[in-house]
């Protein structure tokens, strides 16, 4: 039972068709067909080989589980993105006089630093270093994470970094691309091999990603408070009318803390 049908060709190592067969093995049970034209094709070797392949079992699970960026990467070439925000319940980042910690509660931000741990980059504008000097680290949460996973800090923007910012210590690497254009920073991420994204930048950054198409799935910590002013969680993101808003499909809804987490991708076929 695996979840990628089993390869048939030979790479760094030989075809997993191969040794299947040489192991006698009579049924295999997977969720989807291998993205990479090399590698698929290894479901009807087995099948001409007369091994029952069950194909499709669970296949949404494993597109929305932990395969997920790095099919979203086989696919496109691009490196997976997800957008986190925190705000009020009125969409507001910060107050109206700029203060936005804390907004979210502190099982959310422990959360979050959950979320850095597994993937590969964590990305911002230079905007949120200059005004909120993140360390963009994943600390310890004493729940799952071992505080020893260092995602690459990715800032984005042309701005010089000041000295001392947190972002340019030693904790991990930190990358400083001096462009705004998604796809230029995607596309110098994906040759580093980056596959899975967390983009934490502010409205402006966000919105340009939206804009872009380059939002691939969102994570939004909604605490349960009103601002009535502030900057918004999204701004300029191509939108002009409801009839063109970005449709996305919730994929689940919990609390975290007094925080409502709502979780949320575009739909299969929907990536541009």
């Amino acid at each position: 039972v695996v979840t990628l049908e089993p390869c048939a060709h030979h790479g760094r190592t030989p075809p997993c068709t191969r040794a299947l067969l040489d192991a006698g093995v009579a049924r295999v049970v997977h969720a989807g067909a291998d993205p990479n034209p090399k590698a698929a094709g290894g479901a009807d070797v087995l099948r001409a080989a007369g091994v029952d392949v069950a194909s499709g079992v669970l296949a949404r699970d494993v597109e929305r589980g932990p395969l997920r960026a790095w099919l979203h990467f086989a696919r496109t070439g691009r490196p997976h993105v997800t957008w986190k925000y925190a705000s009020s319940l009125d969409g507001r980042v910060a107050a109206a006089d700029g203060t936005s910690r804390w907004i979210s509660s502190p099982e959310s931000r422990a959360e979050v630093h959950e979320l850095r741990a597994k993937v590969d980059a964590v990305l911002v504008g230079t905007g949120t270093v200059l005004a909120d000097d993140p360390a963009l680290t994943a600390r310890r949460t004493g729940r799952r994470q071992d505080g020893t996973r260092r995602p690459l800090r990715v800032v984005v923007g042309k701005s010089d970094l000041p000295a001392g910012a947190r972002v340019l210590d030693d904790e991990a690497e930190t990358m400083h691309l001096r462009t705004r254009d998604p796809d230029v920073v995607l596309g110098a991420l994906a040759a580093r091999g980056v596959v899975d994204v967390l983009l934490e930048g502010g409205p402006t950054l966000a919105g340009a990603f939206a804009a872009a198409g380059r939002v691939d799935q969102v994570i939004a910590y909604l605490a349960p408070k009103f601002l009535g002013g502030g900057p918004p969680a999204l701004r300029d993101a191509g939108v002009s009318t409801v009839t063109g808003a970005v449709a996305l499909v919730v994929e689940q809804v919990s609390m975290c803390g007094p925080d409502v987490r709502v979780s949320a991708a575009v739909p299969p076929g929907a990536e541009r």
